[in-house]
């Protein structure tokens, strides 16, 4: 394991920067702990990098990305920056770094805390216990399709165009993701499409059946229609173990997976690219959350969707898979004892402060640490 790692850190708009420092403490604390080196820069991005910039990515802050090992993100967006043009809103820049590094696979995982089931908008018997990971593909699909626009029709009425459209390889290689991860899971992948009524959704079922057949026979797959999966969410999602889908359907079945889990504030993502010569992959990690400017600057914001996607940054770019369940079983004990920032159930007498959270998941990481 290499001993030093170079992590771009961005962390944005409204409560971004707050629980950014949380996970940097985070990072410091392993770091002084396991001896690996984080070689941290930081950059603005979203509507931070506009007022800075006056652009929502800049070409030196995706330079930045293109050469670090890992790109830590807090959040993007909020009221101040509603009016801009579309090219310039503080989300394009989240858009444009997920392209221009190319990360094709978004991991979503729907962890429910044995602490947050009774927060959980489902019976207890049904989440207790979920885990779930849902793999969307990130960089095709009806979000980045041509032709797009909206159209000025003869009769002066107006028409918006979005096209869906998937190749072979964008499907196979997120597919391959899928299974990978299915591997160290429970063995069972759902894919979702809608080839009922859509060709793209066709093409999607035969090659991920394909990557199936050739690669992965070992690997349980079912298919499922994205609608019927929506309402199998709600209705025993314990069933799931990894679930893969297209852009638009993982926009949707990720969100409503994460409220499964009781609060936003608690879960993370990573956007992976494919693995380099140097079995490194391009990669962005950061909360489901937004970017909540109606909290920024109180010291409220729960910071552990942020901390424990540094986790996944220690799993899936850093392979220090000991040093990432560290961090997650601190989460989990934290929570278990009782502790909670405010848009948590529990005892108030146990709320805790953006920066008091921080502190008490570092002072759990130390005890668990050999």
């Amino acid at each position: 394991m290499t001993n030093t790692y170079k992590l771009l850190v961005l962390p944005g708009d409204g409560i971004g920067p707050e629980v950014m420092n949380e996970a940097l403490k985070i990072s410091q604390c392993i770091s002084e702990l396991s001896g690996v080196n984080f070689v941290i820069e930081e950059d603005e991005i979203g509507g931070a990098a506009y007022d800075k910039y006056g652009t929502p990515l800049a070409d030196e802050t995706l330079n930045k990305a293109l050469s670090s090992d890992a790109v830590m993100l807090g959040a993007v967006g909020g009221q101040k920056w509603d009016d801009l043009e579309f090219k310039l809103r503080p989300e394009q820049g989240l858009l444009k770094i997920r392209k221009e590094l190319d990360l094709f696979a978004n991991l979503r995982p729907a962890l429910c805390f044995e602490s947050m089931v009774e927060a959980s908008s489902l019976k207890p018997e049904l989440v207790s216990g979920l885990d779930i990971m849902i793999v969307r593909e990130l960089t095709g699909g009806i979000y980045f399709g041509q032709p797009r626009g909206i159209e000025q029709l003869p009769d002066g009425s107006r028409k918006g165009i979005n096209t869906q459209s998937y190749t072979t390889s964008e499907i196979r290689r997120v597919a391959r993701i899928a299974f990978e991860l299915a591997k160290k899971r429970s063995g069972n992948v759902t894919s979702c499409e809608k080839s009922n009524v859509m060709e793209s959704g066709i093409l999607w079922r035969e090659e991920v059946s394909y990557i199936h057949e050739n690669e992965f026979k070992d690997i349980n797959l079912s298919h499922m229609y994205a609608d019927n999966c929506a309402m199998q969410l709600v209705r025993n999602p314990k069933q799931f173990d990894v679930i893969v889908t297209d852009n638009l359907f993982g926009d949707i079945l990720s969100d409503e997976a994460a409220m499964l889990t009781g609060s936003l504030g608690m879960l993370p993502s990573a956007s992976l690219g494919e693995i380099d010569s140097k079995g490194m992959r391009k990669s962005l990690y950061e909360p489901v959350h937004g970017s909540a400017p109606d909290i920024s600057g109180k010291g409220i914001a729960n910071p552990i969707a942020t901390v424990l996607s540094f986790a996944m940054c220690l799993k899936y770019s850093f392979n220090m898979d000991a040093e990432s369940d560290i961090v997650n079983n601190s989460v989990n004990k934290v929570l278990s004892d009782g502790y909670k920032t405010v848009d948590l159930i529990g005892d108030d007498k146990k709320n805790l402060s953006t920066s008091e959270m921080g502190d008490q998941i570092v002072s759990e990481i130390r005890k668990n640490f050999n």
